[in-house]
């Protein structure tokens, strides 16, 4: 998936959650180095254990505090990436909208995120306006100044997921002048 969407194989990489461990996998063989928080003690040892049996580099962080993406998580990861990937399969709570902002403050210019979310997780039926996920999706990533490049559902694992890929969207200025 990285291969597909990325201009050139990023040199450094965030996975996000680590319940979807061949997810990790693809991101750790084609990125120079991969860094990888979990969200459980249990999803950390499991992810080092299958990179060591599938014998991958990963360095897999235990994240500071429960699903969310905190700025101590980022500086303990790392500076910024070129790639990094949301993997919010299993998520059943943390808001997509803060762990987004929190993402774009680390990807680095030119970098490309990857969101891989559980359709029914974006369902809102206690909203009074019913948003349709992929729009609720696009609106996030533009909200979190990321723009949308690629956004499609797809079935994993018999799960419905939606699988965004998004960059930082560029900053406009416009000047009016009087001659």
């Amino acid at each position: 998936f990285l291969e597909a969407t990325a201009r050139e194989p990023p040199t450094s990489a965030l996975v996000v959650g680590v319940d979807h461990l061949e997810l990790l996998e693809a991101t750790a063989r084609v990125a120079g180095t991969c860094t990888a928080i979990a969200h459980s003690r249990r999803a950390a040892q499991a992810a080092r254990s299958y990179a060591e049996r599938e014998e991958f580099s990963c360095n897999v962080l235990l994240a500071a505090s429960g699903e969310a993406l905190s700025s101590k998580d980022l500086e303990r990861a790392g500076g910024s990436f070129d790639a990094i990937v949301l993997d919010r399969f299993r998520a059943t709570s943390g808001a997509l909208a803060a762990m987004l902002n929190a993402a774009r403050g680390a990807l680095a210019p030119g970098g490309r995120l990857w969101l891989f979310e559980r359709y029914e997780s974006l369902e809102s039926p206690r909203e009074r306006v019913v948003e349709h996920p992929i729009a609720r999706v696009r609106r996030l990533l533009i909200e979190a100044g990321l723009a949308c490049e690629r956004l499609r559902p797809i079935e994993a694992d018999g799960e419905n997921v939606l699988a965004a890929v998004a960059a930082l969207r560029a900053i406009t200025s416009t000047t009016t002048g009087v001659a």
